[in-house]
């Protein structure tokens, strides 16, 4: 029960967020909801004024809504009748709906009489406010849809009764589409009405009003008496077996946590009722189900319907695990204005920057890792939690981008490539691992096996590194581009891998190595740069050391024959040109022990190799321009 514990924390310390709405870049806006309250869709806005009398209404277009809810109406479906406290469908609002066609299973339990029921007591109330007043006293009259017919939002047939689904046989009826149908809803019978009052002294609006929210909890808590101990906090509190749903999108049906089953296997004959299982107070799971709405909407990340949550308990900016060392960059307060190619510089930036994370760390700071996601539509289970001290965190969290970290180019700024030093974000593993038309299902699927790595220490999968190596060893099969980003990724895997397994390999060359596959690597790179600078600048293909890339890394001293027998005709072309590559050629030669010059298949080293030898070779050819511009 510790993550509903954080939850419930995390909105206690919120508390001064509740009802106000933020505004993401993408338009998208998200709440802290007051216990008691959900959200909806509404279709259609009408509003009275304070005598309850009718003055306007116009359609919405999908507007997300703060409406107060009570247990059963959170979770009502089908046939159920189970009301909205104040706004609702036209079959809970509208008293005359039969009227206008509206079907409902029983005549004598019409949806209407409970819901106004319901309201009149809450307007009768000694918790009611002056707004919720007003919106009874015009309901009671039971004349909506005559009102919104009238104002020309809601439609009829030759009959007179309402148009259920918009058909090509109503043109005749219509110059144009009536907008009602473009609303979102599907169809005139399931509008959903969210209700305003007009008043000189206030300006907020009815579902945005605080008042309005702390009158109905006020109102809603008196009627919740049945006591229990709750799991969570340990304190005496009125409990709950109806918890939230709606905890990724609007649309989601899916709980965290449900009983409602009492039969079958659900209790396996050790309990009588779910609360002898488990008991949690109303006002925890409200709190912490609201809070987890509320941080999934602000800062998680979903992929396919699983959500990948991270949050701190201090209020602090919390650095997101599957972020690449860029992002990080970008989310703290570090200049990002270096030189090209600067690595350790860079990891002295990402390592200040993470530490910049906990500048002001709290008594007892902690941090909290969630995965989410459902096998059902009802269902949705926790796949992965972990509550841990922040400054460990971020410890471990230095520890990945320091030993997961390669010089990458794939980043771009402003439509120009950059480059940084660091590890590589989840997501780009994801691509580099299973390519990049990998769908979300293999996304989400690695990302969740990659946090345990970055939060908890653990060694990466070998199926992972494998897959990225044997991609990265095939570059025909490759776009270009793609190929380039895949090598940077795959070595900052290998990296990391070696260094678990207390081998110290760097993205700078290592001169010293007698390793064959490092040295095999360094080989392949001098014929791909050797042949590159044979080729005209406007020429794009792959090089031969390219192409043979796969069979080199199966079968190195022979395709490593083939490639010298390939490079003569350019060597004959660039002449005194290359002799530095000719000679480095026969250096690096010289370097393999007599009997290590086989066609042993290489190891994952010889792509270190490679990338290595290459970024030497080109950071000279720049500097040698740049001395040449110089002069």
């Amino acid at each position: 029960m510790s993550w509903l514990l954080q939850l419930y924390e995390t909105y206690q310390a919120n508390e001064s967020q509740i009802g106000k709405t933020i505004k993401k870049p993408n338009d998208k806006e998200y709440t802290l909801l007051p216990i008691s309250h959900t959200t909806q869709n509404a279709h259609v806005e009408l509003t009275v004024d304070e005598e309850g009398d009718f003055l306007s209404a116009h359609i919405l277009e999908k507007e997300n809504t703060i409406i107060p809810c009570t247990n059963d109406s959170a979770s009502r479906s089908g046939a159920k009748i189970a009301p909205y406290p104040l706004h609702d469908k036209l079959s809970y609002v509208a008293g005359d709906f039969v009227d206008y066609g509206g079907v409902v299973k029983n005549e004598n339990d019409l949806p209407f009489d409970a819901y106004i029921t319901n309201l009149r007591e809450w307007a009768e109330s000694n918790f009611a406010v002056d707004k919720v007043k007003s919106i009874y006293k015009y309901l009671s009259k039971g004349t909506l849809i005559e009102d919104l017919v009238k104002h020309e939002l809601l439609v009829l047939d030759k009959d007179g009764l309402l148009i259920e689904k918009w058909n090509k046989k109503y043109e005749e009826l219509f110059a144009e589409k009536p907008k009602i149908f473009s609303s979102g809803a599907t169809d005139q019978f399931s509008v959903f009405v969210r209700f305003n009052v007009y008043s000189p002294t206030s300006s907020q609006v009815v579902w945005k009003d605080k008042q309005v929210y702390n009158s109905f909890i006020a109102f809603y808590n008196e009627k919740i008496s049945e006591e229990d101990i709750d799991y969570v906090t340990g304190n005496l509190s009125p409990s709950t077996a109806r918890h939230a749903n709606k905890i990724r999108h609007a649309a989601d049906k899916a709980k965290l946590i449900s009983a409602n089953d009492s039969t079958g296997f659900t209790f396996r004959g050790r309990f009588d009722t779910s609360r002898q299982a488990a008991s949690i107070s109303y006002d925890v799971s409200q709190k912490a189900h609201n809070a987890l709405k509320w941080l999934i909407q602000r800062q998680g990340k979903t992929i396919d319907n699983r959500v990948f949550l991270v949050w701190g308990n201090d209020n602090n900016q919390v650095p997101d695990p599957n972020e690449d060392a860029w992002d990080l960059m970008l989310g703290s307060n570090e200049s990002l204005d270096r030189p090209a190619d600067t690595d350790k510089p860079f990891a002295e930036k990402v390592k200040k920057a993470i530490a910049g994370f906990g500048s002001d760390l709290t008594y007892q700071s902690e941090v909290n890792f969630l995965i989410l996601d459902s096998a059902t539509v009802g269902r949705l289970g926790i796949l992965y939690y972990r509550n841990m001290d922040k400054k460990l965190y971020l410890k471990r969290l230095e520890r990945w981008h320091e030993e997961c970290a390669w010089s990458h180019h794939y980043r771009k700024k402003d439509g120009e490539p950059i480059s940084f030093y660091g590890a590589p974000a989840t997501r780009d593993i994801a691509y580099a691992t299973y390519g990049p038309r990998a769908n979300d299902k293999i996304v989400k699927g690695l990302m969740e096996r990659m946090l345990p790595c970055i939060v908890d220490g653990k060694k990466i999968p070998r199926d992972i590194i494998k897959s990225a190596f044997h991609r990265s060893s095939n570059p025909v099969a490759v776009e270009g581009w793609d190929w380039e980003k895949n090598l940077t990724i795959t070595c900052a895997l290998i990296r990391k891998d070696l260094i678990d397994k207390k081998e110290v390999w760097n993205v700078a060359l290592d001169h010293e190595t007698k390793d064959r596959s490092y040295l095999f690597g360094r080989l392949l790179a001098i014929a791909d740069v050797l042949e590159r600078r044979a080729l005209p600048k406007e020429e794009k293909r792959a090089t031969n050391a390219v192409r043979y890339m796969n069979s080199f890394s199966k079968n190195p001293s022979r395709t490593w024959k083939t490639l010298q027998e390939s490079l003569q005709p350019y060597q004959a072309k660039l002449g005194v040109k290359v002799t530095d590559l000719t000679r480095l050629i026969d250096e690096v030669a010289d370097q393999f022990n007599l009997d290590e010059f086989n066609n042993k298949p290489l190891s994952e080293k010889y792509l270190l190799g490679f990338y290595s030898q290459r970024r030497e070779l080109y950071k000279k050819k720049e500097n040698k321009n740049e001395s040449e511009e110089t002069v």
